[in-house]
């Protein structure tokens, strides 16, 4: 972060902003503390130590700033920019990009923000956009609404590199790896590069990996895009979303429809989740050990079929998994054999809530059929491993598991 960014991250709205410029705009450097995870969580994002103010400063609440003169400075109005947010989204810059140069970081008042904001201002009428059609339940209506406007949507399934098949003429590919619920996942500097030859630019929802499981942009990808909502935050009490990207001219329009369509984080969820972050580490290293001492416990039940987690190595996923990714996530799935054994299930455990989303410190599940939106056969279960006692949960769950027999 340069000096003069985190001088403006540290100013009180009422002080004037020296020079000019977008203060989210940000050459970051490796923090001088050291380079591991559990470092630059703890740290990503701070300003510069000033005597007698707070380590990490307050939410500021502003609609307008003062602003005499021409608006040179970086904050003038609070759609466009607010000091909270530049502090956070140097957080999230220093997470998915650590050293690299130019990158650019943007936070949404949602995941879904943040996914519209990239594909919206990317695309025109009459280009071709590449999605998997495994991915996150709300694609399909983005599909509807971008085919609305003229722009053709092709997909693919994550699994396998299949979207590699539909890419020629692409403007944009868009990749959810690992995928949302199946945990499929596909080889991103593969399919990026392969994008790139064609003249498509790529976006990776990030979601389910976190950037503490992989950085897309360092496997080739022009976007990392993501629902801080889940694991970034992790504790189910904040809408948030972000984009990363290396291109400015890109990152400018990203910039563009965030400002026309309003969809900003308010400064007290944006200081929640940089606050969160500090925590990240810990609770994803925690989640990630347990989530494969679960699925390792559930391979053993001959009730459970299609078990899916990157991290077990007989998982179809894990050789592609292992080459790109360095923790393999929070959510195992599964599935019993039929919609009431799974509701028997879910309705029988007492430390995981049934409960959509993912990624919070409390373990939930909830059975994926119930929205209608996913492939998924009736009994499927989506299980977000939490931060609770590995031999608590594996117990839980196979308590559930007998009782829900019956």
């Amino acid at each position: 972060m340069s000096e003069s960014a985190r001088g403006d991250a540290n100013r009180t709205p009422g002080e004037a902003a020296p020079g000019t410029g977008d203060a989210s705009r940000v050459t970051r450097v490796a923090h001088a503390a050291g380079t591991g995870d559990g470092t630059r969580a703890v740290r990503a994002g701070l300003p510069e130590p000033v005597k007698y103010e707070p380590t990490l400063p307050g939410p500021v609440f502003a609609a307008h700033f003062h602003l005499p003169g021409d608006p040179a400075g970086p904050y003038t109005y609070g759609r466009d920019e607010n000091p909270t947010w530049t502090l956070l989204e140097h957080a999230v810059g220093e997470l998915e990009a650590p050293g690299q140069d130019g990158t650019e970081t943007l936070v949404f008042a949602s995941g879904m923000a943040a996914i519209s904001a990239v594909l919206f201002s990317q695309l025109r009428t009459g280009d071709v956009c590449v999605l998997p059609d495994d991915g996150y339940q709300a694609l399909p209506l983005v599909r509807a609404q971008l085919e609305a406007y003229g722009i053709e949507v092709r997909t693919a399934p994550t699994g396998g590199d299949a979207q590699l098949d539909v890419l020629d003429g692409a403007k944009l590919l868009w990749i959810e790896s690992p995928s949302n619920p199946g945990l499929d996942v596909c080889d991103i500097r593969r399919l990026a590069e392969a994008a790139h030859a064609r003249g498509a630019r790529v976006a990776v929802d990030n979601t389910l990996a976190t950037p503490l499981g992989q950085r897309p942009l360092e496997l080739g990808a022009d976007f990392a895009v993501a629902s801080g909502t889940k694991q970034l935050t992790g504790h189910g009490d904040v809408l948030l979303g972000y984009v990363v990207g290396r291109d400015s001219e890109a990152m400018a329009a990203v910039r563009r429809w965030r400002k026309i369509v309003g969809a900003i984080p308010g400064p007290m969820e944006a200081w929640l989740a940089h606050r969160s972050i500090a925590t990240l580490q810990m609770r994803v290293d925690r989640q990630c050990a347990t989530a494969l001492t679960v699925a390792e416990a559930l391979r053993e039940r001959p009730e459970v079929t299609g078990l899916r987690y990157p991290g077990l190595p007989d998982d179809p996923s894990h050789k592609i998994a292992a080459q790109q990714m360095r923790r393999f996530g929070c959510v195992v799935s599964f599935t019993l054999p039929t919609r009431a054994r799974a509701d028997r299930f879910l309705e029988a455990l007492r430390l995981v809530d049934d409960a959509t989303s993912f990624g919070g410190v409390r373990s939930t599940a909830e059975r994926r059929g119930r929205w209608g939106g996913d492939a998924v056969p009736e009994g499927f279960i989506r299980l977000s491993v939490g931060a609770e006692d590995p031999e608590d949960l594996v117990a839980d769950v196979l308590r559930a598991l007998d009782a829900s027999a019956a």
